[in-house]
């Protein structure tokens, strides 16, 4: 057991040996770092308080804080869950007698519907990343990156994550198939390249050739001034593309939603949308197609005719 001088766990040094231990079972990179952060802003809230880390009342009074500051109730489960995983795992460990957090239940907090993009901002999406005319290979290449990764994540339906941790070995353009080898949970899968995507990702390839760790990265997507692409990069230049179509209250993850309702709006089937975007559990394609929903039911509707006696 891992104690401090005055005899109780010392958290943070278990931490450490807890990323170590996800590591071993292949999170992804923005889990390990949404985990860490999750456990290390609540012990820093109990240190400053005086609180007890491992008391029940201790995590309810930080989430209801939590609540009380207008926080997304995504975010505020994304806060939580690292802390209820920790101790479960110091109890698996034999590092605690038990989980003290074991049967709490999570507070009810509204889920925000996401709207998914309509086709009108999807092309304005698409034509932010066109290379100005005249355009130098170190510009052009980003705008075709940008794109390639519109597309992909459109047609695919993946997480940022996903497409971040992407090798150039994991495109087969020919055969129209891509590999996503850092899936949810370590899971793989290979998902459908379309033509458009695969004419974006070939037009982002040659350029990239050009590139300064071109010819040594197995890296997919490179970064500007010669560096790697991170997640935080995918965040910030598809941001600033929406930005310039106009688009408001734009995040990566939207066009997961979107991807999913177009896929069913196309008359895609539900299981085959659950394989290719990598859900285990129809609760969670629910989750993400519930917004069209009815408009999807409508369409639907009209192509029955149902009132035709």
């Amino acid at each position: 057991m891992t104690t401090s001088s005055l005899g109780v766990p010392d958290l943070r040094l278990l931490a450490t040996s807890w990323m170590l231990a996800l590591r071993a079972e292949r999170k992804s990179p923005q889990t390990l770092k949404n985990y860490g952060d999750g456990v290390r802003f609540y012990l820093d809230w109990c240190q400053q308080g005086g609180a007890d880390p491992l008391a029940r009342d201790s995590l309810r009074a930080w989430v209801a804080e939590l609540v009380e500051t207008g926080m997304a109730p995504a975010t505020i489960r994304a806060r939580q869950l690292p802390v209820r995983r920790f101790t479960a795992w110091l109890a698996e460990e034999s590092e605690i007698v038990a989980d003290p957090f074991l049967g709490l239940r999570s507070p009810k907090l509204d889920v925000k519907v996401v709207e998914p993009l309509d086709d009108d901002q999807l092309r304005r999406l698409l034509a932010a990343c066109q290379p100005p005319a005249g355009a130098t290979p170190q510009v052009a290449l980003r705008h075709r990156r940008d794109e390639a990764i519109v597309r992909l994540m459109l047609e695919t339906g993946a997480r940022a994550g996903e497409v971040v941790a992407m090798a150039l070995e994991d495109l087969d353009l020919t055969a129209g198939t891509a590999i996503i080898r850092r899936g949810k949970g370590g899971k793989g899968r290979v998902v459908p390249v379309g033509p458009h995507a695969a004419k974006a990702l070939d037009r982002y390839l040659r350029l990239r050739r050009h590139h300064r760790l071109g010819a040594t990265s197995s890296a997919l997507w490179l970064g500007d001034r010669g560096k790697q692409f991170s997640y935080d990069a995918l965040h910030k230049s598809l941001g600033e593309r929406a930005a310039s179509a106009g688009i408001s209250g734009f995040h990566p993850h939207r066009m997961r939603h979107t991807a999913a309702h177009r896929w069913l709006a196309a008359g895609g089937s539900e299981t085959g949308l659950m394989a290719v975007a990598g859900w285990a559990r129809p609760d969670m394609l629910l989750r993400y197609t519930q917004a069209q929903a009815s408009a999807r039911a409508a369409v639907e509707a009209r192509t029955l005719n149902l009132g035709e006696l």
